[in-house]
């Protein structure tokens, strides 16, 4: 598994498939998968983060609109019955 690691970074740094597969005398078309599974790996998890990141906010963001909410419920009700936000009429 760190062979293929070590392998993948070194075609991702661009050194050239053909010498590599020379070297290690491993098929070209090999090399070529273990590549292109990284940088699907790679793409998924950039994609994730992001997910993540959005997932985060759209929470921040709930939890807001429920307080909100929370704030507003508990003001309407003061308002509803006598007390101390409704003006009464002195006689």
């Amino acid at each position: 598994m760190n062979r293929k690691r070590d392998v993948v970074l070194r075609l991702l740094r661009g050194e050239a498939t053909e010498d590599l597969s020379r070297q290690l005398g491993v098929p070209l078309y090999k090399l070529e998968h273990w590549r292109q599974k990284a940088e699907a790996a790679l793409d998924g998890a950039l994609k994730e983060r992001e997910m993540d990141a959005a997932t985060g906010e759209l929470a921040t963001a709930m939890q807001r609109i429920g307080e909100l909410s929370m704030e507003n419920e508990l003001l309407r009700s003061r308002i509803e019955r006598a007390g101390p936000l409704v003006r009464r009429r002195s006689r």
